[in-house]
């Protein structure tokens, strides 16, 4: 089965179970409030459904349009925006006649659910199968450091210690904290064995961010071709996938990051690769672009041993709950990057939301990426934007303050405003997969 066909099915697999456990969340509250819910939706039913079928007040489906799912509570402005039945006068059974804390439990619900079910899936996953890290004493040859970060003090083979004076178990972590995290501090052993603690920029995940160095530490790998980039100076090179580096103008090479550096100082000048094909050792002549790339891309093969850590169930239950708190507190912090000229190029659709899902079925990633998705989609869906939970929450919090309603007019105005929105949003981040599908290449 192809990868792409993988990840599809686990994007659609992973999406039904958070969609109709987000809807739950919903659902739920309303039937304990004796709230009468209609519809209960997996993806939209725009003119028909896949499947539908009526039990007791509501209609449970499956809709053909695979862009998230509903509940229809009645007396409740929503997309529906069906005014008839506003017209009429409120019934006991409908969410306008319950009272504003009732309603914003419903409303709170689906955002509730995600977030604990993010959780509870990050404990899971560690007291399942534990966790695979590389600290300092797997990663003997430490990292190869990006050139802007030397002037700092780091060097080539650096070992990871401590952040901000804690010890860090995954050096592997390092990238997303300084980028994250608001890191002072970083401790690291050089190769002559002397510790030393650097202090880095405040807005250092500023500049990474804007400079485009997002992974400034980078453990060795060895020069083995993963891939090559269409349009770049290594197919006309005649470079292959597999092929091993082991010279460039007669230099030995025995790490990506050497190669990485060569290039980059040699920018739009011959050069002569000598790589192993096979049993065959033979030459190519390449020339860097302009920005110092040759257009291939490194194996994951890591010259480092990987060490495993277990966890007990009271362990998983601590450790799950930092990670699902970090990850959204990390989640939250980088948000403000999409309202950047750069940032706003990397929104992704569906198309992006796949590629987090590995090539091959592995339980334990699906499980992760689910986690990440559902932690991300709570936070999504609490924005004030009217047509989403938290639109709906703001609106109920003015009522609680002031013992007033916000005139249904409004409501309805602001509800098709949110819609629009969403609907624009959805357009340009899909688009956004499409554009770098097709051009990024």
């Amino acid at each position: 089965m192809s990868p792409f066909i993988i990840k599809a099915i686990q994007l659609i697999l992973s999406l039904s179970l958070l969609i109709v456990l987000h809807e739950l969340g919903h659902f739920i509250p309303a039937k304990i409030f004796k709230t009468r819910v209609e519809k209960f939706f997996l993806f939209f039913d725009v003119k028909f459904a896949l499947f539908k079928k009526k039990i007791g007040d509501t209609v449970y489906g499956i809709g053909w349009l695979p862009l998230g799912g509903y509940v229809k509570i009645s007396g409740m402005i929503d997309e529906s925006m069906d005014k008839e039945q506003m017209a009429q006068p409120p019934q006991p059974w409908e969410f306008r006649s319950k009272p504003a804390w009732q309603r914003l439990i419903i409303m709170l619900g689906g955002v509730t659910v995600n977030l604990i079910l993010g959780f509870l899936l990050f404990m899971m996953i560690l007291f399942v199968w534990g966790t695979n890290y590389m600290g300092p004493e797997q990663m003997d040859k430490g990292f190869a450091v990006a050139d802007s970060f030397k002037q700092y003090g780091f060097q080539d083979g650096d070992k990871v210690l401590e952040i901000d004076g804690e010890p860090l178990q995954n050096s592997m972590d390092v990238n997303r904290f300084l980028m994250l995290r608001g890191i002072n501090t970083i401790t690291v052993q050089h190769q002559n064995n002397q510790t030393e603690t650097i202090k880095v920029p405040d807005n250092i995940g500023e500049k990474m961010f804007k400079e485009g160095v997002m992974q400034p530490f980078m453990p060795f790998r060895r020069p083995v071709i993963d891939s090559i980039i269409e349009g770049k100076p290594a197919i006309k090179a005649g470079l292959k996938k597999g092929d091993s580096i082991i010279s460039i103008n007669g230099e030995n090479i025995k790490y990506w990051n050497e190669l990485n550096h060569f290039t980059k100082k040699n920018k739009q000048k011959d050069l002569t690769i000598v790589y192993q094909r096979g049993d065959e050792v033979q030459s190519t002549n390449v020339a860097p672009d302009e920005e110092g790339m040759i257009g291939v891309a490194v194996s994951n093969n890591l010259p480092y041993t990987i060490a495993h850590k277990d966890y007990t169930l009271a362990e998983s239950i601590s450790e799950g709950f930092k990670d699902g708190y970090w990850t959204l507190r990390d989640y939250v912090y980088q948000f403000k990057y999409v309202f950047t000229k750069k940032g706003a190029t990397q929104v992704g659709g569906f198309g992006a939301i796949g590629g987090m899902f590995p090539d091959a079925w592995n339980w334990q990633s699906f499980w992760h990426t689910t986690a990440l998705i559902s932690i991300i989609l709570a936070f999504m869906n609490i924005l004030p934007i009217p047509a989403l939970d938290g639109g709906h929450v703001i609106f109920l919090l003015y009522e609680i303050i002031t013992g007033r309603k916000p005139n249904e007019k409004f409501m309805e105005y602001a509800q098709m405003v949110g819609f629009f929105i969403l609907i624009a949003l959805v357009l340009y981040a899909n688009g956004n997969d499409i554009y770098r599908a097709i051009f990024d290449k």
